[in-house]
């Protein structure tokens, strides 16, 4: 049986806080606080409350209307008031927005203890109550706003005299809630990530929920905010929210327990039979077209549209999710996902990623419950009809072609193609993929990400260069696993058999050996991996040969275009910093590159109170995006001298000269990849298929001589040669 409750006419609009009150405050206590200008309105005049109700207006009290010296009681009609409202200032104009026209005032609305600001427009507002509208609020057909004593507004607490049991936790990366946060209006992606990580740690983990905790008040009484400019209109219901400057509502059929972050330099969007319930929607977000989001947080600058289905999820920054469902995950920045098939479960994806229709990453569970992960690194793209299962693992940069892969995978090797070759029965890896074959597309999107880094606040530095600290650790790993696969492949040919057992070194070495001086016979290979797939089936590694130079190529060029970046440095200079240079594990927080060493560091800050707060973790997070470049400018001489085989006492300038002209025959090697992998899609003739002429598919997609990113290419490369010239001569060898 519904509790229909029946209580007098005479209490609607008060006792708005139903816990007990502070000594000497009363239920207006917090509203006041909230707005500014509480002090600024006078009590209406004998002719402004005729003329009011001449209009068809009617309040349980007017002597607890409030308005304005310059409120105009013409332009407020056919409205009931309930309890204290206080209105701004009522000028004889009308505010448009978009085409749509409205005159300014109050009109066909029941609204139970508000605050209005100037000039606001309410037009058939069914029922608003106990909310703040700032200057030149449109509101207009809306059936429900309403705040209760209780709202959080999206955030993970609980309001005075609330049960535990009522908070919202948002069940990131894993389906059985064992790594829950509590969500936050503010929430960046590696305040994500730290808490979804490091299980084990209890004493970090509750510094977490207390950093939360005490980031908001739990006293009841708050109003749901509406500021200046925003527009609502068409919408069903609002319901515990709070909304920014200049912010756009239209047509949304659900809004409740959400903070919509909106700003006049970054506005957000929600549309038409949205519906969305305890989250946060970031800076300059856009959300249309019947997209249903529960237990989220949008990062600034994300899209959800056409029935996107968000639910238990993170999304980061400059990310856009369309058609689709996402569950349980954390994306981090710069994420790409439009299609209506495909589907994400219990994930943790470090950016710069591109789901592709009939993706299915995370449905099949192999165990008793529904408890698998799924971790990809940054520049993770499963192609057409992948379907994945928990627990899998992979490097930056790794492509999946289409195919039904049924056991468990863990691909460590960076810029990887992965296929299941079904008629084989084998898994095959292709090294290097990217840089093999599709160098326009891996190089456009580094150049793409950066142009389309949209954050106003930027408090996370986010790595978006494929050749970064962390691509190279692993392009590191990756050559030995190519050097040990290789060592065995040739001593299990007959001729080949080893006289005694062979170590892993033994292996590597002459696996190294044949890669750099003898790679026609590597060619001819049959070289197998072990441990990047859970079956007994083989592992097949393709095309080592040519994967292995160019790997040792781009370390090459990561660690000169570091040194080039360091403000034309003199050698003594670099030596000074090659000192303290040394290679380690970085990690991805959130989209920013860490050292793996820092990060402890910062957990350990975290533990000891030196970090008390959300706000003091950020500021870290500047503090060591400031020392980033340097960092990294350690690390890829660390890389260069590794790589080269060369300690410190043996580095010369000449050498390091000469080092410098190498990667400008790589850089100019990559520039010819660029053009010639986008070349091939004029040159294929099924391309051409869909155009009469070539010059009908120019007009259509652009032509190759007119590709500015190409041309991009080219300026950039004769920039690069220059500035090599121009160091090497300064350092007058």
């Amino acid at each position: 049986m519904n509790n229909i409750q029946k209580k007098p006419l005479s209490e609607l609009g008060y006792n708005f806080i139903e816990t007990t009150l502070p000594k000497g405050k009363d239920e207006y206590y917090l509203r006041n606080e909230q707005w500014s200008r509480k002090d600024q309105y006078r009590k209406l005049t004998a002719y402004e409350v005729e003329a009011l109700v001449r209009n068809d207006n009617t309040s349980d009290d007017w002597n607890i209307i409030f308005v304005s010296d310059e409120f105009n009681p013409q332009l407020v009609q056919h409205c009931h008031f309930f309890g204290m409202v206080r209105i701004g200032k009522l000028e004889p104009y009308y505010l448009e927005f978009h085409n749509l026209r409205m005159p300014v005032g109050l009109y066909n609305s029941t609204i139970c203890a508000c605050d209005f600001g100037d000039n606001v427009v309410v037009h058939n507002v069914n029922y608003l109550s106990h909310y703040i509208l700032g200057n030149e609020v449109i509101v207009a057909n809306v059936n429900e706003m309403a705040t209760t004593d209780y709202a959080k507004f999206g955030n993970g607490i609980v309001k005075e005299g609330e049960n535990e049991n009522g908070r919202i936790w948002m069940e990131l990366c894993n389906e059985n809630g064992g790594r829950s946060v509590m969500p936050f209006d503010g929430m960046l992606p590696g305040d994500a990530y730290l808490w979804t990580r490091y299980r084990d740690d209890d004493a970090l983990q509750q510094q977490f929920k207390n950093f939360t905790e005490k980031q908001f008040d739990k006293r009841r009484g708050y109003y749901g905010m509406v500021g200046d400019r925003t527009v609502i209109k068409n919408c069903k219901m609002i319901k515990d929210v709070t909304i920014g400057t200049d912010a756009y509502l239209k047509g949304a059929n659900k809004l409740k327990n959400l903070t919509i972050n909106s700003s006049a330099d970054a506005s957000s969007q929600i549309g038409e039979g949205c519906e969305m319930v305890n989250g946060v929607v970031g800076y300059g977000c856009r959300v249309f077209y019947g997209v249903k989001a529960v237990r989220f947080v949008m990062a600034s600058h994300s899209q959800l549209k056409y029935g996107a289905r968000l639910i238990n999820s993170y999304l980061g920054n400059n990310a856009t999710i369309s058609c689709c469902e996402v569950l349980n995950s954390l994306i981090f920045p710069a994420h790409e996902q439009h299609h209506n098939n495909s589907f994400l479960c219990a994930a943790l994806i470090m950016g710069q990623s591109n789901m592709a229709a009939g993706a299915t990453i995370g449905s099949n569970h192999n165990s008793r419950g529904a408890d698998g992960e799924i971790i990809a690194g940054r520049g993770f793209w499963p192609g057409l009809c992948v379907s994945l299962k928990h627990n899998s693992k992979f490097a930056t940069f790794t492509l999946i072609s289409k195919g039904n892969y049924m056991s468990e995978l863990n691909i460590p090797i960076p810029f990887s193609l992965v296929v299941n070759d079904e008629h084989d029965n084998r898994l095959k890896i292709i090294p290097g993929y990217w840089f093999l074959h599709n160098m326009y597309a891996i190089a456009r999107n580094s150049w793409k990400y950066v142009d389309r880094d949209k954050r106003t606040d930027k408090v996370q530095l986010i790595e978006y260069d494929y050749l970064a600290p962390d691509s190279v650790e692993e392009m590191f790993h990756a050559l030995a696993i190519m050097e040990t696969a290789t060592g065995k492949a040739w001593y299990a040919l007959p001729e080949n058999t080893p006289k005694k057992e062979l170590t892993e070194k033994d292996l590597r070495k002459k696996g190294k050996e044949l890669l750099l001086h003898h790679q026609e016979e590597v060619s001819r290979l049959h070289i197998l991996a072990t441990g990047f797939e859970n079956s007994s089936r083989e592992v097949q590694l393709l095309k080592v040969h040519r994967a292995y130079p160019v790997f040792r190529e781009m370390i090459v060029l990561y660690g000169i275009k570091n040194i080039l970046a360091a403000n034309k440095p003199s050698f003594l200079a670099l030596q000074a910093v090659a000192k303290t240079a040394k290679r380690g594990e970085w990690l991805n927080i959130g989209g920013q590159l860490m050292k793996a060493d820092t990060v402890t560091l910062l957990k350990s800050k975290i533990k000891k109170n030196k970090i008390s707060s959300w706000p003091q973790l950020h500021a870290a997070y500047e503090e060591i995006g400031s020392g980033y470049a340097a960092d990294k400018l350690q690390h890829a001489i660390a890389a260069l001298l590794d790589i080269k085989e060369v300690s410190l006492k043996d580095l010369t300038p000449a050498l390091l000269a000469e080092w410098m002209n190498e990667t400008t025959r790589t850089m100019e090697w990559i520039t010819i990849q660029i053009k010639r992998s986008r070349e091939k899609d004029y040159k294929n003739p099924f391309r051409r298929l869909a155009y009469e002429s070539e010059k009908e598919m120019n007009a259509v997609v652009g032509s190759l001589e007119n590709n500015s990113f190409i041309h991009q290419t080219i300026t950039d490369l004769e920039s690069y040669k220059e500035k090599v010239h121009q160091i090497i001569g300064e350092w007058e060898l």
